[in-house]
């Protein structure tokens, strides 16, 4: 599902960007793996806190639950990648957090579906608030969310906890799927053909671009069937909820049935571009008062 722009997002990676310089030993570690020492040991002024977020939720009958996770893993492990080519910079990655708020189904007041399995805003934004509290007394003070969701409750409940961050510990904590996800959606226009943009018309979950990137990323998962989908072309918001109420809606919006792994490839490669090398594309929506903070 489409994204808005997040606050701080654009101020940070540009903050990053500016650190750029050649690349370095890479300095990636699993919190997993780590020991009490060990997490002491981390120069808290440069290691960066990567979340990576995702939600088990319906995505039709040819993709899997886990969608929008996969698609999580690799983003975060393309921004790991980017971060530890800035001299010195660390890339602490947490695993991954399997909550969400808000299916694509609820679109339609569907608020029970098979394969949707949401939690509360409160509780996701909880959840959040508490991680960065632990991160916060521990003195960490750049934290990056990736998550592939688009419900705008779900990012919401990420940026408040981000608010809640820099209100009391002075640091950054950025939903980064706020800058991805404008970019990203901009590239699909740009390579769909115009045939392919009239059959998917306007789709936010499980269409051409999101089957497309599941058979980039794991093939094995896409069901053969997928060739045989039928389009259910929207051509703006209004037009969702209508498709999505029909007592046989499958799960999905658009054509997945023109998905190709190259078009995914291409769609990922894009994405990363937006988390690795993006920093000078500014949506003009900033704080300036945050803008300070970046050092």
């Amino acid at each position: 599902m489409s994204m808005s722009w997040t606050p701080l997002a654009v101020t940070s990676v540009i903050a990053f960007q500016l650190m750029a310089g050649p690349p370095a030993a890479a300095q990636i570690y699993n919190v997993a793996e780590l020991t009490t020492t060990e997490i002491e040991s981390l120069d808290r002024s440069k290691t960066v806190v990567v979340l990576p977020n995702g939600i088990l939720e319906e995505h039709g009958p040819y993709l899997p639950l886990f969608t929008d996770g996969y698609m999580a893993e690799r983003l975060t492990r393309d921004l790991a990648e980017s971060i530890v080519k800035r001299p010195g910079w660390n890339a602490l990655v947490f695993p991954m957090i399997p909550l969400g708020n808000g299916g694509a189904n609820e679109i339609a007041r569907k608020y029970s579906f098979s394969g949707t399995y949401s939690v509360r805003f409160a509780t996701l934004r909880a959840v959040f608030m508490d991680l960065a509290s632990e991160l916060g007394e521990q003195g960490f003070r750049w934290i990056f969310v990736v998550h592939s969701h688009g419900a705008p409750n779900h990012s919401r409940a990420l940026d408040q906890a981000g608010d809640y961050f820099h209100d009391t510990y002075g640091g950054q904590m950025v939903n980064l799927a706020g800058i991805a996800f404008p970019l990203g959606r901009a590239s699909e226009h740009a390579t769909k053909t115009e045939e392919q943009e009239q059959e998917d018309g306007f789709t936010p979950h499980a269409g051409m671009v999101e089957t497309s990137r599941v058979k980039f990323l794991r093939p094995d998962l896409v069901k053969d069937e997928v060739s045989r989908a039928k389009p259910l072309t929207a051509r703006n918001w209004d037009d969702l909820e209508p498709l999505a109420k029909a007592d046989d809606w499958p799960g999905y919006w658009g054509s997945p049935r023109l998905a190709t792994a190259a078009f995914g490839a291409n769609h990922i490669g894009y994405r990363k571009l937006c988390l690795g090398g993006s920093g000078q594309r500014d949506s003009g929506r900033r704080r300036p008062e945050r803008a300070s903070t970046v050092k």
